[in-house]
């Protein structure tokens, strides 16, 4: 299972945005890394360098790495629709995404640890696989044997962030996708046609 392991840090200093969260050594250093950081961020990108970013910038921001977002991204464009929103619509349905919104986990890349160890049920069976896309009607559960895990119940305990798209079951810890999310729903500071003009050179 490829994913991302390197400083997460030095990634949310290239796009100038805490991708993964607040980041103290971002706010006290707002300029791209390395010895040029400074040098880099008065330099003006192309249009092909802007978009790239942008979906370079997403791609970190959800745990894909280039392969399986390019798929993702061939999968929307063959949906009806805007390609750009489905895409997004299409990452934020993924598994690991899900467990990450409903507040069991306090990032992704948590919560994709939580999906790979199989304490996340999909309509009561276990399921390990973070990119399984979450379909309208499914219950996403923590495992019962895995309630007293103490990254669980502290994040159960402090998220008070719910998204209208997600049921919320505090006492069953279960949550269940009612409705694919529409863009004004993502909150994710993504311009996503920049992402289809890439893949459309």
């Amino acid at each position: 299972m490829a994913r991302y392991t390197g400083p997460k840090t030095k990634v949310a200093r290239k796009f100038g945005e805490p991708i993964f969260g607040p980041d103290k050594a971002l706010d006290k250093k707002n300029y791209p890394p390395g010895q040029h950081g400074l040098a880099r961020k008065r330099k003006k990108l192309s249009e092909y360098g802007i978009q790239l970013k942008e979906k370079q910038k997403t791609k970190a921001i959800y745990g894909v790495l280039e392969k399986q977002f390019r798929r993702t991204f061939e999968e929307g464009a063959r949906r009806s629709g805007i390609t750009g929103e489905n895409l997004l619509v299409l990452l934020e349905s993924r598994l690991d995404n899900i467990v990450y919104r409903l507040g069991v986990a306090p990032t992704r890349a948590a919560a994709r640890q939580l999906v790979s160890h199989r304490h996340i049920t999909v309509n009561g069976g276990v399921l390990n696989i973070p990119s399984y896309q979450v379909k309208v009607g499914d219950v996403v559960a923590v495992r019962e044997k895995s309630k007293s895990l103490e990254v669980v119940q502290l994040n159960v305990v402090n998220n008070n962030s719910r998204y209208s798209w997600l049921e919320w079951n505090n006492e069953a810890l279960s949550g269940k996708l009612i409705q694919k999310p529409q863009r004004a729903d993502i909150p994710e500071n993504i311009n996503e046609q920049l992402i289809v003009e890439l893949y459309s050179k």
